[in-house]
Formats: structure tokens, sequence, C-alpha cells
């Protein structure tokens, strides 16, 4: 999944989004498990807002994600809070995640990680490249929220010169909802479409994943109000801490 035209209306559309109690969060963790600096993955990047924030506390931000669109209003961002120099940005698939050496830690939000739909694959890849140690933080969007909240409900976006909608279809046999995004530009008269999935991963299912790859899942939350999750929780926000690297397992 890339978003393609999609990326440039993004922080628009998403602008409800607590990009403060977010970061807060993720600092709060980093902190607690004594890293305060050293580099660091945003998988998934997207349009960049918590990784550059991570950047301007220090911590040297490699930024990643499968769309370019997203990478250049990352890299425009960068430029104009002059962190160009100390921000990595890469155009990779997670599934075939390839970095450079290692990390301290890991970051992946919004939901990423429900738009792949080789989990195991993902968190293997983001293990392989983790030091002993290594913190990974993430959220998913829960079962809950892709059967009753996206289900097959139709969302509409309004900015001054664009309309966006928002399509989703839950499948309960291939458990993903297809999502289509259009986009139409009121003065030029130009459509944009876009099609994805997010697929729908159990709690049992993530934690599956980690322990297989490595991880201790040390806690996870409700990802909006960061307190205890609840049967109408839409959003998980992990915290797993790396227990052996790739080379002690071998």
């Amino acid at each position: 999944m890339a978003y393609n035209e999609f990326a440039y209306f993004y922080d628009e559309f998403n602008g409800e989004a607590d990009y403060e109690a977010l970061y807060a969060q993720v600092k709060a963790r980093l902190d607690a498990h004594g890293i305060s600096s050293g580099i660091l993955a945003d998988l998934g990047c997207g349009t960049g807002e918590l990784t550059l924030m991570l950047a301007q506390a220090g911590y040297d931000m490699i930024g990643i994600d499968q769309s370019e669109e997203m990478l250049c209003v990352v890299r425009d961002k960068a430029e104009q809070l002059g962190l160009s120099g100390g921000l990595l940005l890469l155009q990779q698939d997670l599934c075939a995640l390839d970095l450079y050496g290692t990390i301290r830690g890991a970051v992946s939000t919004f939901d990423t990680l429900n738009h792949i739909p080789d989990l195991d694959k993902a968190i293997a890849n983001a293990a392989f490249f983790m030091e002993k140690g290594g913190v990974f933080l993430f959220d998913m969007n829960t079962p809950y929220k892709h059967q009753a909240v996206l289900g097959e409900n139709v969302f509409t976006f309004e900015e001054e010169d664009a309309r966006c909608v928002w399509r989703n279809h839950y499948d309960p046999d291939a458990r993903r909802v297809t999502i289509t995004v259009d986009i139409d530009y009121q003065e030029t008269g130009e459509h944009f479409h876009e099609e994805f999935f997010e697929y729908t991963y159990t709690l049992a299912e993530i934690t599956a994943a980690l322990e297989k790859n490595g991880f201790t899942l040390e806690s996870v939350c409700d990802g909006e109000s960061f307190g205890p999750l609840t049967e109408e929780s839409e959003r998980y926000f992990f915290c797993a801490v790396k227990n052996y690297t790739q080379r002690e397992e071998q």
C-alpha cells in the first residue's frame, strides 16, 4: 500500500490526530528503557510528523515509507525545520526492509502494520535490525474498528479546493477492509482514485508474531487514550522489547 495523491492531503484529513500525546507516550517509553539518543526507524513514516518530532528530540531518524509522495512531504518539512542533515529517508516495502546497520528502536503508527498482509514478515524484519534491548513501539487498528467503525461506512472530507471520499468494505472471510479513496479537485477538475487494504489481526496473533521474532510484549493499551483497553478500543498501542539478537539466536 502506498498513499500517492492522498499524501499531499494527509495532514489536513488527519487533522484530529493528537501528535503531541503520541510523541509524549513514545518518548516516555524510550526514556524508560534508557534510549535517549541513537538511531530510530519510523516504519511507515507517512508525512513525518512523529519522525521530525523525534529528530528534534535528538534521535538519528530513518524515515521509511513505500510512498515516494509521502517522503517528498517529509523532505520538505525537514528542510523548513533545518533537519535535513540528520534524517535518512528510504522508499521501501516493510516486508523487504533493508537497513545499513542496527537500530536502537522503531516506531510504527497510524495503523501502518494493518496494511501488511504478512505481519510476521514485517515484524521479523524489524527484529533483524534491532539491537538487544531495543524497543518497538507501534499501534494497530483493532478488529472492533474494522468491523464496527469502518465496516461499510463512507467518510467525506472537504478542503478549500478538494473533496475526498473514503469508502470502506469489510470482508469477514478475508478478514480485511477494502478502502477506496477518491479525490476531486474543484479548480482543475482532476480526479484521483486509490484502493488499498487493511488486514485484521487479533491481539493473540500480534503477540504470537512478536514472541516468535524475539520480542517480549511489555504492555498494550488503548492507542488513543493510552489507558486500559476496552471492548470498544479502536486502536492498540504496543510496547515490545527485543530480548535477543539474530546472531545470538544462531
